[in-house]
């Protein structure tokens, strides 16, 4: 199960939380947000790789960001079509990652997901509310016991330590856990102790190995 942490904004903080060795680190480039990032970002360790969030950007601004920021996956959190997944997959290739976010709240029709399946390397399942992303509460994840896709997803909305058991206990093809809000001092300020906590309970067979790199 690997982790993203999402929404980083201010560069010393990057390279800060760079050092714990996440999987992905997530940069939103939607201007409604408090975490829009517009800066540039340091230069990280070639195993994390760097997602640019967007909402109903167009495909060649994603592909500008894509190439200004040498980014390694995009997020598509707004309400992009299988047509634009498409386009956008034809113009990047296989070499860029291409995660489409789904809102999910009392009821979901799983349904709607079939036709991303072939434009869409995973699915992310966030917490539908008034915002796109970063509303900082869970869902009811036994609404996830009705996806029947083989295609792994990233976990999202709201997660801290304390949804850890529950998302141990989960059954399902869960690629990456997507952390944001519970882990901020204010909005793209992440707090490392308590990341470093997370990964501790999360996976404690990393531990070691980001122990020696943080200690060269």
């Amino acid at each position: 199960m690997k982790l993203k942490i999402c929404g980083m904004k201010y560069p010393d903080n990057i390279l800060e939380i760079g050092a714990l060795l996440p999987d992905y680190m997530g940069f939103i480039f939607y201007e409604k947000s408090a975490r829009y990032f517009d800066g540039e970002i340091p230069e990280l360790i070639k195993t994390i790789k760097k997602v640019g969030v967007f909402v109903d950007e167009t495909v060649e601004n994603i592909i500008s960001k894509i190439n200004h920021y040498d980014l390694q996956a995009v997020q598509l959190h707004g309400k992009e079509s299988v047509a634009f997944c498409q386009e956008l997959k034809d113009k990047i290739g296989n070499r860029i990652e291409i995660i489409k976010v789904f809102s999910v709240e009392a009821i979901f029709d799983f349904e709607v997901l079939l036709p991303f399946e072939k434009v869409c390397d995973y699915f992310l399942f966030d917490t539908k509310g008034k915002l796109p992303g970063g509303n900082g509460v869970t869902f009811d994840w036994k609404i996830l016991e009705n996806y029947k896709s083989e295609k792994p997803f990233f976990l999202s909305g709201g997660i801290g330590i304390e949804e850890i058991p529950a998302i141990k206990n989960l059954n399902l093809p869960i690629y990456a856990i997507d952390v944001n809000s519970k882990f901020e001092t204010v909005p793209g300020l992440k707090n490392k102790s308590l990341l470093r906590k997370f990964q501790k309970t999360l996976k404690p067979e990393i531990l070691n190995l980001k122990q020696e790199y943080n200690e060269l």
